[in-house]
């Protein structure tokens, strides 16, 4: 429509330009136009053109008013796909296996979510610009056929002309395009593993080094901007050069060749320079476009990668509210794992493991046993390569995993915390938590006296993964967290590691007032935490090497967890 009526305000100019008298312009053989003139004729000298000039004007404004229609139109369409885009990708992310994360940069997710997904946000742009280019080109080449087909023809031919030796430009965009994903990847691992490590930098005096190898990183995203930039300008400057020397032979073959009027030239050059930029103007769209395909490119390899990793649980949108309440035991019969599987080792092989309800299990041994990863099966994060996990008889996939998941609650040896205050962390897996719950949770995990000593108390920010605390107050936060979501499964990973002999007295106390109530999972190093253990599983290379009460292990003299507890009495 805007095409339309823009082409409909040229076709007016050509009865303007009759009744002021400056051409005497033959229309009888131009379509529609020879019957607005009769019409015209009709009308009285004085009103003829101020109605001429206000149907102009109104065409104007139309179009105008349309193109702002437009662009908000526009707008929308593309915010809302960008929207349901990152939605989307976010959605598939989250859905995806615990295996996919370990093998990814956390930095490429940052990269794709922000930088490649604005990428694509331009792209999309460039893409409606490139479809308006092209509805208005053909609706004016359409204007211009009616009024001189022959010299349209010619205009036709030079833009075919210069758009086929253009394609090099586009090829080129294409290029520095992946070369600027690749880059820009690069840079934001650079800026995350930066701050990541700030504290080492810091300390060990290493920002010389770094800042070193960020101006590399910084100089080649530089030359690469410029190249950029060099390539399209470089095209404009061809597109400039090649418009001189097109209107002069233009103009030339009008005359000497095709022996146009003066005033049907008048009329084809000012469709010429509306026709001629709307050439340039598919060609900027088009490199555009193509210095974004890489970023599609990412964003579709992403998607694809996340649907091959999709985990095997129900839709979150359809699970059941309630979570799964263990009633009997966790089995391992027979599981093994491996990361690799084009590899021989085995993280894990042959585990048969039974861990009773309401009791305390540990899980021990020395760094690199495979204790963690027993962990990640145990919660789903990890599927067997061989053999299988029961939960109450019933294999851990599908809606029982779903359900299972939300029972537990699980504490790593590195706690996370988001930067928000101390309540919202607590209420993130608790919305409906009274302020009474709150300071219960905190006083079972020994951290009511330090909290009450903050600023703002509960309400303190704590920072981009908690760095206000110290290690064993954030470990001291996210017990609290595990306490207060009410599990049906307790897994603690080192969880008091971080933590002086006096708070960690005092939790090993309210731990052990849990015993009979609540399924508790223990990952220790420091083995005298563990003595009131109803069992301890021993792991060494993957494999269960002993089993059984505290004391029995303790006793057996040759056994791996006699040795480790050797090392640490001597140790102290």
């Amino acid at each position: 429509m805007i095409s339309l009526i823009e082409g409909a305000g040229i076709y007016m100019l050509v009865p303007m330009l009759s009744v002021v008298g400056g051409f005497s312009f033959d229309i009888s053989g131009i379509p529609l136009l020879n019957r607005l003139a009769e019409q015209a004729e009709r009308i009285a000298d004085a009103y003829r053109l101020p109605l001429i000039l206000l149907i102009y004007a109104a065409l104007i404004v139309s179009q105008a008013l349309l193109v702002r229609m437009q662009q908000n139109q526009n707008s929308r369409i593309n915010q809302g796909f960008i929207a349901a885009l990152r939605m989307d990708i976010y959605r598939q992310l989250l859905a995806s296996k615990w295996h996919f994360f370990v093998k990814k940069r956390k930095s490429d997710f940052n990269h794709i979510l922000t930088t490649e997904l604005a990428r694509a946000a331009a792209g999309t742009v460039q893409i409606m610009n490139f479809l308006t280019s092209v509805v208005f080109t053909v609706i004016q080449i359409t204007v211009a056929l009616m009024l001189s087909p022959a010299l349209t023809f010619l205009v036709l031919f030079c833009g075919a002309v210069f758009l086929f030796f253009s394609r090099h430009f586009v090829k080129r965009a294409k290029l520095l395009g992946g070369r600027m994903t690749d880059l820009s990847k690069g840079y934001f691992a650079a800026v995350s593993d930066s701050f990541n490590g700030i504290k080492d930098i810091k300390s060990n005096q290493l920002e010389t080094t770094h800042m070193n190898w960020f101006g590399k990183l910084n100089r080649q995203m530089e030359e690469n901007g410029n190249l950029f930039t060099r390539n399209q300008s470089l095209s404009q400057f061809y597109y400039k050069v090649t418009s001189v020397f097109l209107i002069v032979a233009f103009v030339i073959i009008s005359y000497e060749v095709l022996h146009a009027k003066t005033e049907q030239l008048v009329i084809i050059i000012l469709i010429f320079t509306r026709l001629w930029p709307r050439f340039t103007a598919l060609q900027n769209s088009v490199e555009q476009m193509m210095s974004a395909v890489p970023a599609y490119r990412g964003l579709i390899e992403l998607q694809q990668e996340c649907a091959e990793a999709r985990e095997g649980l129900v839709d979150p949108t359809k699970a059941r509210e309630e979570a799964f309440l263990l009633r009997n035991s966790i089995v391992f019969q027979d599981v093994s794992f491996r990361f690799n599987r084009d590899e021989p080792q085995f993280a894990l092989a042959d585990i048969n493991l039974k861990i009773p309800v309401n009791r305390t299990t540990a899980i021990v041994g020395r760094s690199g046993a495979g204790k963690s990863t027993l962990i990640d099966i145990l919660t789903g994060l990890f599927q067997p390569e061989t053999g299988t996990v029961l939960v109450d008889g019933a294999p851990l996939t599908g809606e029982i995993l779903s359900a299972f998941r939300k029972s537990i609650s699980y504490v790593p040896q590195d706690p996370f915390l988001f930067n928000a205050s101390i309540r919202d962390n607590l209420m993130m897996v608790a919305p409906e938590a009274g302020e009474e719950e709150l300071w219960e949770a905190l006083s079972f995990a020994a951290a009511i006296d330090f909290v009450q000593k903050l600023p703002q108390g509960i309400d303190t920010l704590l920072g981009d993964r908690g760095v206000r605390l110290s290690g064993g107050e954030r470990q001291r936060i996210v017990l609290a967290r595990a306490i207060l979501r009410k599990p049906s499964v307790l897994v603690l990973d080192e969880a008091t590691s971080a933590l002086d002999n006096e708070n960690e007295y005092r939790i090993q106390n309210a731990l052990d007032r849990l015993k009979g109530s609540l399924t508790i999972i223990v990952i220790a190093h420091r083995l005298t935490s563990i003595h009131n253990a109803d069992q301890v599983i021993v792991l060494d290379k993957g494999t269960i090497i002993q089993q059984g009460e505290y004391r029995q292990l303790s006793s057996e003299k040759r056994g791996l967890f006699s040795q480790l507890l050797s090392r640490q009495a001597e140790a102290l």
